[in-house]
């Protein structure tokens, strides 16, 4: 169960990153939930592919390791 949830959550961030990065890409104004970051497009984007990246790493790990625990059981 645990590692369903963890899995919800990199899938969450992984869209939320995505789509901010795109929607920064396309409107460089429109900084969206990291409005309050200082350091404007540039720092805006490189955390919005971090929270991407983060969350794809963190989905891929928890689902493997939900597979690795079905296994097990």
């Amino acid at each position: 169960m645990k590692y369903d949830i963890l899995q919800v959550l990199g899938m969450i961030l992984l869209a939320l990153g995505t789509q901010g990065a795109i929607r920064q890409v396309a409107d460089h104004e429109d900084a969206g939930l990291l409005a309050w970051l200082p350091g404007g497009f540039a720092v805006g984007v490189t955390a919005h592919v971090l929270a991407l990246v983060a969350g794809a790493l963190l989905a891929t790990w928890a689902h493997r390791a939900a597979k690795a625990a079905g296994r097990r059981g």
